[in-house]
């Protein structure tokens, strides 16, 4: 027979087991747990006698105590569990993102996989890269050249770039038009932003937006943050839901006020002017008292460029736009460009600003101190420096302005081409984004600008450049106007509408056509065009 305490504490030990188990495991099974410690008491107590009450009374008792000591135990494994998952949450939250997380996210961003495949699995080993150049000559080939073979020799892919120069933009669009329908295309191409938007009418790009974002392949937010993003945002195209269908590796340029210092001084000036109306004064007065050096007998206060991006250029000044990016049509017809046009028309008129003879004859009649003013692209300084020097009245000192403003700061016409990727196949455009990555990096991009005379895409890379300003001092001026940018029209057709507007300029300046007719004119031309060419 059991002895009593032995049956009391085999009992207890049961019940505290039960009440454990509970507390381990959550309720599942709270029941056939004490129905199990209820039919053990049942059968200890039918092995003992007299003792048979006595011991199912102790039980009885104990069952209080075990179960408030469960509880307590109860308790403490549920504060210790709570604090095990919030320090494990805490852990997860900092660490830093998996590969498989890394993975999950670039499979998620929104783009084509049919189009780009999965970025970040791509096998990049043997990719060949042909790049379509407009660096036919000169140092800029030279730079470019260097670049391609250094990326070749030191890019750890396996990548291979072969640079080609093909030519102007003119011949290079030609050639781009043709292969789109042959299929003889090149896997990445120099191109101003209406020729990328030519080309994506026939599908013939890639957005490089997934490039930029990718986790892996991108650009960091530091590297985002380096660049203009004026630069970035003149490559969104309207017509293609704002995707970015190219890369400003090659930098921008901008149209700027050439001016003749020490004339401007013969004249009582201390320097060039800010607004129309004193332009529109010293040009006349140029144009009546000639530079002390020049003994030609011709002297004019500007010989007046009508290309397209001087129309802009004088609008934007003005505070005004040639393009509603908003209602997606041409907007050359406003209150602002009828006042810079009829200015413009009147300084002809008074025989203040005069016509461009021959191709480049601005420069050379500014080199020669025939000229007080012209306009032209920043990227042409080397050119206008060489004039200057070599000029027939020994050189003089000259600079660089913005165009003049009517608001509180000037707006500049910033332009320039970019870097598009042609649809091809996911290996060859990605390669191609990661050789226009290395074309932009800091040490690429000084080299650059010192062949190209291009502004940099990337605003550290001045930090560099610190001798090239002091040496270029027309060039670090322009570079300071970079915040007051704006661009052109990048829409497919314009291409052709810059022969129109430069025509209508023309027209109203030189030929006497009224502005405000002849704007309106131009609106609706270059409105169905732009149709006409749209996707």
């Amino acid at each position: 027979m059991l002895n009593r305490k032995t049956i009391s504490l085999f009992l207890i030990l049961m019940l505290v087991a039960s009440f454990a188990l509970v507390a381990c495991g959550g309720t599942q099974g709270v029941e056939q747990a004490v129905e199990e410690a209820a039919q053990d008491v049942e059968q200890a107590a039918e092995t003992v006698d007299e003792d048979k009450a006595e011991v199912v009374e102790e039980v009885a008792t104990a069952v209080p105590e075990v179960e408030a000591t469960v509880e307590e135990v109860t308790e403490a494994v549920e504060e210790e569990a709570t604090a095990v998952v919030e320090e494990v949450a805490e852990e997860v939250a900092t660490e830093e993102p998996t590969a498989e997380a890394v993975m999950e996210e670039s499979m998620d961003m929104e783009y084509d996989p049919e189009v780009y495949g999965m970025i970040d699995e791509i096998d990049l080993d043997g990719a060949q890269v042909t790049f379509w150049t407009r660096y036919d000559s000169g140092g800029r080939q030279e730079v470019m050249d260097q670049m391609c073979a250094d990326f070749n020799a030191n890019n750890e892919y396996g990548i291979t770039v072969e640079c080609l120069p093909i030519g102007h933009y003119g011949i290079l669009y030609d050639n781009m038009i043709a292969g789109l329908t042959t299929g003889e295309v090149p896997a990445l191409v120099v191109a101003y932003q209406n020729q990328a938007a030519a080309y994506q009418v026939a599908d013939g790009l890639v957005a490089v937006d997934p490039y930029i974002n990718d986790p892996i392949y991108g650009l960091t937010e530091e590297e985002r943050a380096d660049f203009f993003q004026s630069f970035i945002d003149s490559d969104r195209l309207p017509q293609f839901n704002n995707e970015v269908f190219g890369f400003p590796a090659a930098g921008r340029s901008m149209e700027v006020l050439f001016y003749n210092l020490d004339w401007l001084n013969e004249l009582g000036y201390d320097g060039p002017p800010t607004t129309p109306e004193e332009f529109a004064e010293m040009a006349c007065a140029g144009a009546e008292t000639a530079f002390s050096k020049n003994e030609s007998g011709f002297t004019t206060g500007m010989e007046l460029s009508t290309d397209a991006s001087a129309l802009a250029s004088w609008i934007f000044a003005r505070g005004s736009d040639i393009f509603s990016l908003e209602e997606g049509m041409f907007t050359y017809n406003t209150p602002e460009a009828i006042a810079a046009l009829t200015l413009l028309q009147q300084a002809y008129n008074d025989g203040c600003i005069t016509q461009i003879a021959e191709q480049y004859g601005d420069q050379t009649d500014f080199g020669n101190g025939k000229t007080l003013f012209t306009t032209s692209s920043s990227s042409g300084l080397p050119f206008y420096r060489g004039a200057v020097d070599d000029g027939e009245v020994g050189g003089f000192t000259w600079g660089v302005a913005p165009f003049p403003y009517t608001g509180s700061e000037p707006v500049q016409n910033i332009y320039g081409a970019s870097t598009s990727i042609v649809r091809t196949d996911p290996q060859t455009q990605l390669a191609s984004w990661l050789f226009l990555k290395y074309w932009s990096t800091p040490e690429n991009q000084a080299n650059w600008v010192k062949a190209s005379d291009y502004f940099p895409s990337r605003s550290s890379v001045a930090d560099g450049l610190s001798d090239y300003f002091a040496e270029n001092e027309a060039f670090a001026t322009a570079f300071d106007l970079l915040q007051y940018g704006k661009a052109e029209a990048p829409v497919a057709g314009y291409d052709n509408i810059r022969d129109v507007a430069s025509e209508a300029f023309s027209a109203i300046v030189f030929d006497g056509a009224d502005p405000a007719e002849k704007l309106a004119e131009l609106d609706a031309e270059a409105n169905t065009i732009m149709e006409e060419s749209a996707p």
